[in-house]
């Protein structure tokens, strides 16, 4: 039965190594989503401890995003260099190292440090472990980056649960965080005898059929219409440049649209424990829910995101998911108590579930780039999200209340709204050329 050729439109199935791969990538997502989860319920405990104020804290939290912006470009040549398995393995291994030096800080200038040296490592991660899954895809034929990000979702929760565990028995920061981070570092580990071998293949990313955004080129008119005669060729030129011009205009529209997902993460991540334990009220274990919730939502919302995708198109899809976001945290906020701020962070994160992975996707595929260069860029970008967001609310939190600070997430709901038309509409499965043998 292995051998019948696939029906017409449809993919032929993976071979071994290419789901081994596929294995591979899922266990590197949920390495990455899970060691920095395990310290965000300990962020209250550790603000408390260095004394910090909603400002400052946000500012420390916000050096994390620094780092990522600083080493973020660095890891298309890495990749290019030392190929996006290594790169993946041995950046998680590091930054679990990282993050127990996080929750260890004495002082919070030590405390910003370490995140600015983990945000700088995730970047990187993060880019690697996405070119590698992008690499998989394409020998799938189909959707399958967004259930990467469901078990990112999974890792993150797995996380959380177990760091809001541990703040709930009591056990010290430095155990919790050092045997989780030798738990997924070891992960890590054995990810990497099933990823894909070989260099990084770069002429399978140049031949594999572009799928651009409509606005930029359908594709029936997507190829340049060759012009006869010598004086055709300033026309050409000027040709080229509007549609360069207009590839970096879809480029930010998509750095805009994965930001915004990076906003209601961070708030997830930052500020959600923190505003049901000190506005609300809520204890130390059931404050931990508003980022669980968050991320479990969105795990759901990514394995049902590549049928979605497929189905209805990535524009659809981030549509509904930028109004789940406005009406979610809109309500949480309007009518605030600990279940619907639970039950808005959870909208909130199902809305943006496919939002990353769809900008990454677009950038990935977007004309005029190397290999690998749209996909640094959007992942690079999106993080100014991580890195306005958190003093940003903290600012206004300080001035006024947590609860005007986080009407930032309805707001770039809004955002997810206004430009989502750049993102593809319903289109056929992806091609892709056959698998080369790797000696």
């Amino acid at each position: 039965m292995s051998t019948t050729s696939p029906r017409p439109g449809r993919p032929a199935a993976p071979d071994h190594e290419t789901r081994r791969a596929r294995l591979a990538v899922a266990l590197l997502f949920l390495t990455n989503g899970a060691l920095f989860s395990n310290l965000l319920p300990r962020y209250p405990a550790i603000k408390e401890a260095l004394d910090l104020s909603n400002a400052s804290f946000g500012l420390a939290v916000a050096a994390g995003p620094v780092g990522a912006i600083v080493a973020g470009l660095a890891a298309s040549w890495l990749i290019r260099r030392f190929r996006s398995s290594r790169v993946a393995v041995l950046g998680t291994v590091v930054t679990a190292g990282v993050v127990l030096l996080a929750g260890l800080s004495p002082v919070g200038a030590l405390f910003a440090a370490a995140l600015f040296v983990a945000g700088a490592l995730d970047a990187i991660v993060d880019v690697a472990q996405n070119s590698h899954g992008l690499r998989v895809q394409r020998r799938y034929g189909r959707s399958i980056l967004n259930s990467f990000h469901a078990i990112w979702s999974v890792g993150a929760v797995a996380g959380g649960l177990m760091g809001g565990a541990a703040a709930g028995l009591g056990v010290p920061i430095g155990v919790h965080l050092a045997i989780s981070g030798l738990v997924f570092g070891v992960v890590a580990v054995v990810s990497s005898r099933l990823m894909l071998r070989g260099p990084e293949p770069a002429s399978e990313l140049e031949e594999a059929p572009a799928t651009p955004t409509e606005g930029v080129a359908s594709s029936s008119t997507s190829a340049p219409v060759p012009v006869a005669g010598a004086g055709s060729d300033a026309g050409a030129r000027v040709r080229r440049s509007a549609v360069k011009l207009g590839t970096w205009g879809v480029l930010v529209a998509l750095v805009l649209i994965a930001a915004s997902g990076t906003v209601v993460e961070d708030a997830g991540n930052t500020w959600a424990a923190l505003y049901l334990s000190g506005s609300l009220g809520a204890g130390v274990t059931v404050a931990a829910l508003g980022f669980v919730a968050l991320q479990g939502a969105q795990f759901v919302g990514r394995i049902l995101g590549d049928r979605l995708v497929d189905r209805f198109g990535q524009r659809a899809v981030a549509r509904v998911g930028g109004a789940l976001v406005f009406v979610g945290m809109g309500q949480a906020l309007a009518f605030p108590s600990v279940g619907t701020t639970i039950l808005g962070f959870a909208l909130a994160g199902f809305g943006v579930a496919t939002l990353i992975p769809a900008a990454m996707h677009a950038a990935d595929t977007l004309p005029g780039f190397r290999p690998g260069t749209g996909l640094t860029l959007v992942s690079w970008l999106m993080r100014l999200g991580f890195l306005a967001a958190p003093p940003m609310i903290g600012a206004v939190a300080d001035a006024s209340s947590l609860r005007v600070g986080l009407l930032l997430i309805p707001a770039v709901g809004l955002v997810v709204l206004a430009l989502s038309g750049v993102l593809a509409g319903r289109r056929h499965p992806l091609q892709h050329p056959q698998p080369q043998p790797h000696g």
